[in-house]
């Protein structure tokens, strides 16, 4: 599925903005604060139903307006599809309304049938670099956006551990607590095995694809399982923590780099090496939807070439030319290189 027009109203900093796409390369250009990230994100938000940065839900509205409408139409074979997404304030943050070709969707409904993107930004370093729930939320939100039960066991774990956490937040009466959580209990251990084996099976797609150019990866699951030994053995921490001290909430993943010996490379590696295994997770992304789907993604660069050396510019070109890819850059002159056509969005 190829991305043909966006058109944007009172969305971010654009009023009331359309965007053609060419089917190879478009280059968004521009000085700062004129909107590239947020014409990218755009396109993100039509295929993927939220946006990529952290701010809140309603930030996506243009400021002092009540709803914001982004519009994407894409092609498939001989066929056009217009995705739309409403967005509207309310009292406790935002509505979204999703319709394929006008016709209202669920938000399931909408993610099953839109174009997978792939997004490469500067921040992604932060999978290396910061703490584990950021690696958490990678892995969660990517095995979401195909496994529509993973969402579900997701939702209703975070959901119920908050209510096991308020049960160990006020017991009083030891008998009490263990008959209170014994239902809880059961329950998250049931949500709680499907995503580790979910996480597990990625982890093993992940290491069957080590390699990228001339380096090898390998990535470790730490994980933190949720199951009745552990809270027998853990029974007298919780009450003196008041709060739940196991499960998946607490995984981490740790990415190596082999060579004569394996480098942790969030501890060890240099940034280089750091946004190189970046490159691996989103390379491996891309097999994975392309094994899953059956198709290309569309590739979302945001300003990547700037933080790159040499040898990874020349990764990202040669993979530009395979997908129809859209890049915020100042570095025009580098896309040059990509023997594909292109076109120049300037903002």
């Amino acid at each position: 599925m190829l991305l043909k027009q966006i058109i944007v109203r009172n969305f971010r900093n654009f009023a009331d903005e359309s965007f053609s796409f060419n089917s190879f390369l478009t280059i968004i250009i521009g000085e700062n604060a004129r909107g590239k990230t947020n014409l990218l994100e755009s396109i993100y938000l039509t295929t993927q139903g939220e946006g990529f940065r952290e701010s809140r839900e309603d930030e996506l509205i243009k400021f002092e307006q009540d709803q914001s409408v982004i519009q994407g139409t894409f092609n498939s074979g001989d066929s056009n599809f217009l995705f739309q997404i409403n967005i509207k304030r309310t009292v406790i943050g935002v509505d979204k309304i999703f319709s394929i070709n006008k016709t209202r969707k669920r938000n399931f409904q909408y993610q099953r049938e839109t174009a997978k993107v792939v997004l490469f930004s500067p921040e992604q370093i932060e999978i290396m670099t910061g703490p584990p729930d950021k690696r958490r939320k990678y892995f969660n939100h990517l095995l979401s956006s195909f496994d529509m039960d993973y969402k579900k066991n997701l939702i209703n774990y975070e959901s119920a551990l908050r209510k096991r956490n308020k049960i160990l937040e006020r017991y009083k009466d030891n008998e009490d607590l263990f008959n209170e959580l014994s239902y809880w209990n059961d329950y998250l251990q049931k949500q709680a095995g499907y995503l580790t084996k979910k996480r597990q099976e990625y982890i093993d797609f992940l290491n069957q694809n080590a390699r990228i150019d001339s380096k090898e990866f390998s990535i470790n699951y730490l994980k933190n399982e949720f199951n009745q030994k552990r809270l027998e053995d853990n029974f007298d921490l919780e009450k003196r923590y008041r709060k739940t001290v196991i499960g998946p909430q607490k995984d981490d993943f740790e990415i190596s780099l082999k060579n004569k010996t394996v480098k942790n490379l969030h501890h060890f590696g240099s940034r280089s090496e750091q946004r190189l295994a970046i490159f691996w997770l989103k390379f491996n992304e891309i097999r994975l939807y392309e094994d899953i789907f059956k198709t290309k993604p569309i590739l979302l660069l945001d300003d990547v070439f700037s933080e790159l050396d040499i040898k990874n510019k020349k990764l990202i070109i040669d993979l530009v030319k395979k997908y129809q890819t859209v890049v915020t850059t100042t570095e025009v002159e580098l896309l040059e290189l990509a023997d594909v056509p292109k076109s120049v969005i300037t903002l």
